[in-house]
């Protein structure tokens, strides 16, 4: 099973917008590229919206009967680990590995003194094409790197096995590694020892989710240096492709920019990166959707409007506990939150616009929109009221989804 040139992961919390989703990807083919969706939710998510993985599988499995797409498709179990990957084998054909929690937590000596001898080419100055500046490495400096991140690439490997014994072989899934949910960016350096321990612990990753220098908040632009992102990024495709060339990697392992939903700035930088080398990628937006019906909503009026009102009034009621979980992927000025009468009396115009993406306009608040993008699991609570509004306002809520996804991000990404 190969993954595509460029994917893009849709998250679809309550499985009702997979073909607005899909029609976005049906729009920019006519534009001439080609994007293959990749319908991704956590155990987490299904956790607190008490949904099952096979969900995500029938509904993608509609839409694509809908709109009689005949491109390639996939399901993502996203940020599996061991204890966890079991309940997304049956329907899902794509699992993004989180070993995250395993960077920084030491390997055994011996491990990293095999790898050191196994890879003394990794000392010295490297020269790679297409990275920035060379670099220069020393044995303790490659050591530090190895001590640091083989715990979580040995992870890695378990969790691939594990995947690979249960659905019959390597080449019957789509293997992602994700090391972005830590504190600090690998350097050029600490990327290729990654990659090189992937190739021998046999992780056939088919695409990797580094952490880059910036923000990469939930749901709004990123905040950080973009000259300093290009560089990163271009440094990342390189490694990635020395990789390939050197060490047996699988030829089409690509970058995979977590939270890249409404990282309008980056868009250029990742397009222009894409152009030159002719490399792939895999542009995860998750959670905008959900944020697509509740401005779906919020425009219908009537008993849309009043859910949506009253799910943001509970969120500020609830602003510590919804947060705490995403404490690291968003920045909300509390001053900036209206108060909850305030926002009763909006029109659903009012409260679109506010929670709508659209950088510069004058109703546009980043902090509402990041509450909401995290209190999703109160419209879970919510249960058949919230799913029965989304059916009775599929046109409008539809809408917003393409919209969002085709304009916001597929055209300016892959087209420009």
């Amino acid at each position: 099973m190969i993954l595509e040139k460029f994917t893009i992961g849709v998250g679809d919390r309550f499985a009702h917008q997979a073909k607005a989703q899909l029609q976005a990807c049906v729009q920019v083919s006519k534009d001439g590229a080609d994007v293959v969706p990749v319908w991704n939710k956590s155990n987490r998510e299904h956790t607190f919206i008490g949904s099952e993985p096979a969900s995500v599988l029938a509904a993608a499995q509609a839409a694509v009967a809908a709109l009689d797409w005949k491109k390639g498709w996939h399901v993502d179990a996203d940020h599996i680990r061991i204890e966890t990957v079991d309940r997304f084998l049956e329907a899902s054909d794509f699992f993004t590995i989180d070993v995250a929690d395993s960077i920084g937590q030491a390997a055994e000596p011996a491990d990293v003194f095999s790898f050191l001898a196994k890879h003394p080419e990794l000392i010295g100055t490297l020269t790679i094409p297409g990275v920035s500046a060379p670099f220069t490495t020393t044995r303790e400096e490659i050591g530090r790197i190895t001590t640091k991140y083989l715990r979580a690439v040995q992870d890695a490997g378990r969790i691939f096995r594990h995947i690979s014994v249960r659905k019959g072989g390597d080449d019957q899934f789509i293997a992602e590694v994700s090391m972005d949910e830590t504190d600090t960016p690998q350097t050029p350096p600490e990327l290729l020892v990654i990659l090189v321990a992937l190739g021998d612990e046999g992780v056939k990753a088919q695409t990797i989710a580094p952490k880059f220098t910036g923000r990469f908040n939930k749901g709004v632009d990123y905040v950080g240096d973009l000259a300093q992102f290009e560089r990163e990024f271009n440094d990342d495709l390189a490694v990635i492709a020395h990789a390939v060339a050197t060490y047996g990697l699988p030829a089409n392992l690509k970058l995979s920019v977590h939270s890249g939903s409404d990282k309008y700035s980056l868009y250029p930088i990742i397009r222009r990166a894409l152009a030159r080398t002719g490399a792939g990628v895999h542009l995860k937006t998750a959670g905008t959707t959900w944020l697509e019906e509740i401005i779906g909503l919020s425009e219908a009026g009537g008993d849309g409007l009043a859910l949506a009102k009253e799910i943001y009034a509970y969120a500020l009621e609830h602003v510590d506990e919804l947060c705490a979980p995403y404490a690291s992927v968003i920045d909300i000025d509390r001053s900036q939150l209206p108060a909850a009468d305030v926002v009763n009396g909006w029109t659903g115009p009012q409260l679109a616009s506010a929670v709508r993406h659209i950088p510069g306009h004058p109703e546009f608040n980043a902090n509402i929109r990041q509450l909401l993008h995290v209190s999703f699991k109160l419209a879970a609570k919510a249960g058949t009221r919230y799913t029965d509004l989304l059916k009775a306002n599929e046109a409008i809520v539809a809408k917003n989804v393409i919209e969002n996804l085709y304009d916001r991000h597929l055209h300016p990404l892959f087209v420009g």
